[in-house]
């Protein structure tokens, strides 16, 4: 294979085995001849793709990029995938993009293989916190990175932001470097990092990259882009980033119109000051009301600007009609996991107006709902029916959560003045709108589409404005779920849930009205509920709310969710300082490995087990 080509010289991959023959000679002891007959199939087009390698930017009559942008994902093109989004958003603006995904850390050769970009290098981990991808909750390393090629893992490095952007700085002096994604977003302040089991400094410090888009960064892309092809290096002032200001900069600068946030130096003396710190910049998360926050690490300072204003209506749609693939690229030779479970489905909504304290979400796209208009879903499952593969189903109409598709909480002028992290909890804000009948809408529009047999939900359901909006549930029970719908009471105890942010009391009935909505449809149907063990303030006693209801039940769960504390959430907080959000009381929290498994296996009650036996075998584990 040609050193750059990923698709190769050689037949490789697009080439079919049409006959395969054993000609055995009879009675004779020699070796088996295999003859193999190969026929090419066209190779695949050279343009189709953000190139990848120097032979598709020759495709394209490029001499250079404009940016390039490392991924620790594979390469596939489909709105679902970080890098492919910005790449098509800044191809569309007229520059020319290339991808490098997961490039070997061990040298910088493996990014220099398209030159230097004109612009700059845009760098992210991937979809998920590369720590995350890497390790499990119980901090072993994973047999599987579902967003690598074959789910090999291994593929990109611990903390990937931070080694791409020094290997960036290392191979093109000079050139910008822009921090993006998950890993970047939740890591923009000093957080903790449950793997290595410490208080890290804001990422910044670490990459030294010149600027760190957070959230959903197709605006300040753009701007970004916009500055540097005009000339001006000075990236200042745009909405959802954040800079790291050298010593003598951040001395002469005014932050009288900034929250100054825990420093770096008080939270290392003081870990209880990572309660305020997440009570801060939860509040701030607002693009409508929030303000420039500061975070000094020793003479430097982290300032970060306002978030950006969501992509709404016709702008949100566009990004839809952009000119994805929805496949991997063919350098790729096996399949992506991460991408075989979402190929055939499509991202109807954006962000979350939950606020659940153990969830990213809402810190990352924000709590401010983006809803496509169900012509812009309809077009693209028209698009999807085209493809080979599409065998008639579309497997989720999702987003962080299904059932908000439509609602809003941009308009009214009380939630634009807004600083509570969710609009769904305690109980919902009056001023939250929820339009039902467009979700009804959605669902029946999306199965007209011709070519479709089957349009399912499998995003998450949340169970409170389920019970606000009956015909809509009603039509997804009996039209909408493939046998089993996901639903996340999270956990039964009412102290847990208030310290998560999520409803009490809604389960029961949330069961009992799927199974009568199923059964009036003449299906049998199943939930498959997600709880969550060993989450802060969760000991014996509240963790036997959830073991007495599925021992009711007779459920035992094939999916359990060990408790991860993640960077920059709330309820990491709670698990650093062993202390209640609101009330900074002192809590339990499960930190040896014996109990987290003895609340992993309240989860799976098994009746045949005696509590001694299992008892014993736990402690062993500690």
């Amino acid at each position: 294979m040609r050193s750059g080509d990923p698709v190769g010289d050689g037949l490789g991959a697009d080439a079919i085995p049409r006959a395969v023959e054993f000609p055995f000679a009879s009675g004779a002891a020699q070796a088996t001849v295999i003859e193999i007959r190969m026929t090419r199939r066209p190779p695949p087009e050279r343009t189709a793709f953000l190139p990848m390698s120097p032979a598709e930017m020759d495709a394209r009559g490029w001499a250079e990029l404009d940016v390039l942008l490392i991924t620790g994902d594979a390469y596939v093109d489909h709105p679902s995938f970080g890098a492919a989004m910005i790449g098509r958003v800044l191809e569309a603006e007229g520059l020319r993009v290339g991808i490098v995904a997961q490039p070997d850390w061990r040298g910088i050769a493996s990014i220099q293989v398209m030159g230097r970009p004109r612009l700059f290098c845009g760098v992210t981990a991937g979809n998920l916190d590369s720590m995350l991808s890497n390790y499990t909750a119980a901090r072993h390393k994973r047999k599987e990175d579902v967003y690598s090629e074959g789910g090999t893992p291994g593929r990109r490095p611990n903390h990937a932001a931070v080694v791409y952007a020094q290997m960036c700085r290392q191979a093109f002096p000079g050139v910008p470097v822009v921090l993006g994604g998950m890993e970047a977003s939740m890591r923009r302040v000093v957080h903790y990092d449950y793997w290595e089991d410490k208080l890290r400094p804001s990422i910044l410090a670490d990459a030294k990259a010149d600027l760190l888009v957070y959230g959903m960064g197709e605006s300040a892309v753009r701007e970004i882009a916009a500055r540097l092809r005009a000339g001006h290096r000075d990236l200042a002032g745009i909405r959802g980033t954040a800079r790291l200001l050298g010593a003598k900069v951040a001395a002469a600068a005014d932050f009288s119109d900034a929250i100054v946030l825990p420093s770096w130096a008080e939270l290392q003396a003081d870990a209880r000051q990572l309660l305020r710190l997440t009570k801060v910049v939860e509040a701030q998360q607002t693009p409508f009301c929030g303000k420039r926050l500061v975070q000094w690490h020793d003479s430097r300072a982290v300032l970060m600007e306002p978030p950006a204003f969501p992509v709404q209506g016709a702008e949100f749609d566009a990004l839809f009609d952009l000119p994805f693939q929805r496949r991997a690229h063919p350098c790729h030779r096996q399949p992506v996991p991460g991408f075989a479970t979402i190929k055939d489905s499509l991202i109807v909504a954006r962000g979350c107006a939950g606020g659940c304290t153990f969830c990213g979400l809402g810190l990352h796209q924000g709590k401010f709902l983006s809803s496509r208009s169900i012509d812009s879903v309809r077009r693209e499952i028209g698009r999807l029916t085209e493809a080979e593969t599409f065998r008639g189903t579309v497997s989720d109409l999702g987003g962080p959560t299904a059932n908000l598709y439509g609602c809003d909480n941009t308009v009214a002028a009380a939630c634009q003045s807004c600083h509570r992290p969710s609009c769904l909890w305690p109980s919902i804000c009056p001023h939250f709108k929820i339009d039902e009948q467009r979700g009804l809408e959605l669902l029946r529009g999306a199965r007209a589409v011709t070519g479709v047999k089957h349009v399912f939900v499998q995003s998450g359901i949340r169970m409170d404005v389920a019970r606000r909006t009956p015909e809509y549930f009603r039509e997804l029970v009996q039209n909408h779920v493939s046998g089993h719908m996901k639903v996340a009471p999270e956990h039964l105890h009412p102290g847990v849930l208030r310290r998560m942010r999520k409803p009490a009391g809604d389960f029961a009935a949330f069961v009992e009205k799927f199974h009568a909505e199923s059964a009036a449809a003449g299906k049998e149907q199943y939930l498959v509920p997600y709880f969550i063990s060993s989450f802060p303030g969760c000991g014996e006693e509240e963790m036997g709310a959830v073991e007495q209801f599925l021992r009711k039940e007779h459920w035992n769960l094939q999916q359990v969710q060990d408790f991860i504390p993640l960077p920059m959430t709330a309820a990491a907080a709670m698990y650093v300082t062993g202390r209640d959000l609101m009330s900074e009381e002192p809590i339990f929290v499960a930190r040896h490995a014996g109990d987290r498994e003895r609340q992993k296996r309240a989860l799976r009650p098994n009746p045949a087990r005696s509590r001694r036996a299992a008892a014993r075998a736990l402690d062993s584990v500690d």
